[in-house]
């Protein structure tokens, strides 16, 4: 059932399939590489938005970041899933005389995190939700679409325990850098 409706909004949005008019909604997938600090990884987003104005976006986002960390001495790794729900803003720099639109936005929500370890110790990581935004700007040029985003996420919290003794407790850094490439449908067209 949640295919039918998936493919039947996307098939509602691509009637207006070129780029961007007040009060049309609009569509977009995005796929990229994800910068943790000391790891790497890939990331995906699904966006569906309305426009305000012809220069502007609110909507919805969900994505998720798959990433891999290995410490400085190359004795533990660990791998963590980042998934996002976010509400969004969007801000085009665009005369309307081109397909070519600079933008900037943000947006704020819940992340959920969920983490795996393996090395000489035992790593407890605190997973769950945690309330937190992004940061992104890039450019769209006809349906294409490039953009850098900083995900800003609360650290959690970790316990280090060798032999079942607690050696530390300190925290690791969940905000990452994500360089995406993707498309969109539905928009309407870019007026002059």
């Amino acid at each position: 059932m949640k295919k039918i409706l998936c493919i039947m909004l996307l098939a509602a949005m691509a009637t207006g399939a070129f780029a961007q008019e007040q009060g049309k909604i609009r569509g977009g997938l995005d796929f990229g590489y994800c910068i943790p600090k000391g790891g790497g990884g890939v990331c995906f987003d699904l966006q569906l938005g309305y426009n305000l104005k012809d220069n502007m976006t609110v909507g919805i986002k969900y994505g998720n970041a798959l990433m891999g960390k290995v410490d400085p001495m190359g004795e533990n790794a660990s791998i963590s899933a980042n998934g996002n729900f976010l509400g969004t803003y969007t801000y085009y720099f665009s005369s309307g005389g081109s397909s070519f639109a600079p933008f900037v936005g943000g947006g704020l929500g819940m992340y959920t995190l969920a983490s795996f370890s393996t090395g000489a110790s035992s790593y407890t990581v605190d997973a769950g939700g945690k309330f937190g935004g992004a940061l992104t700007a890039g450019f769209e040029a006809g349906k294409f679409r490039m953009a850098l985003e900083y995900n800003l996420v609360p650290s959690s919290g970790v316990t280090v325990t060798d032999n079942s003794v607690t050696l530390e407790n300190t925290s690791i850094k969940n905000s990452y850098l994500a360089v995406t490439v993707g498309f969109y449908i539905g928009g309407g067209k870019w007026k002059k």
